[in-house]
């Protein structure tokens, strides 16, 4: 479904990437794990048209997203959830899950989604009119997730979505991301809590100073030496 190869992206005179080259297949969840300052946001940046690459080039169901605007790699089917969630504070819960959707135009379907993320997240069906910005963190990450699903992407990019909750909202947050999976979204997985991400991923990608340093399965890398003592303490 997405092949990113050898991309590079620079900061001025700082590469944040360097020659990167992964692939996510249809109906997998692929996980990104690397410390703080790897590239892993760039990467996803660069995928959803945010940053510009200085070499290389990005496919998706076979079309480059090269020369691709952030808003048309949206209408193609990719849609991120950024890190920190970025919701609309001084927007309602509902007027936030509409942004969401605001490059479509069935009306109907609109609607239905909308239901659909109410059945999913019912703490945001009970807070429809109360302000975004007054939520607790891990009912702002579900409005940031509800509020992507609601573009109907075809590929769910997140970026640390367990960050800053609660162990028992972390434990919520990660089998919401496999529910959806189940239901047909591609996921590609940016997160620091890496034991996590591995239980939930069928692969994984380790990012170090920009660039992919080893890969395989998700229980592969759970098992390995390298990655216990780098990222799961062990």
């Amino acid at each position: 479904m997405l092949q990113v190869k050898d991309l590079s992206v620079h900061y001025g005179m700082i590469q944040a990437l360097r020659q990167v080259s992964l692939e996510v297949n249809e109906g997998e969840i692929v996980a990104l794990i690397g410390a703080n300052g790897a590239g892993k946001t760039t990467l996803l940046h660069a995928i959803s048209g945010l940053v510009k690459k200085s070499e290389g080039e990005i496919i998706f169901l076979e079309n480059s997203l090269n020369k691709a605007t952030a808003r048309s790699i949206v209408s193609s089917g990719i849609t991120q959830v950024p890190e920190g969630r970025r919701i609309f504070p001084d927007m309602s819960v509902a007027e936030n899950l509409l942004m969401g959707a605001y490059l479509r135009k069935d009306k109907k379907g609109i609607e239905e989604d909308m239901q659909k993320v109410y059945e999913r997240f019912p703490r945001l069906n009970e807070r429809k009119k109360q302000l975004a910005g007054t939520l607790s963190g891990g009912e702002q990450q579900m409005l940031a997730m509800g509020r992507a699903l609601m573009a109907k992407p075809k590929l769910l990019l997140l970026d640390e979505p367990s960050m800053g909750l609660s162990p028992l909202l972390v434990k919520e947050i990660f089998s919401i991301i496999t529910e959806i999976n189940k239901q047909g979204t591609t996921v590609l997985l940016v997160e620091q809590n890496a034991r996590m991400a591995l239980q939930i991923a069928d692969r994984a990608y380790v990012m170090e100073t920009g660039k992919i340093v080893l890969s395989g399965t998700g229980e592969e890398l759970a098992a390995s030496d390298e990655i216990k003592k780098a990222y799961l303490g062990g």
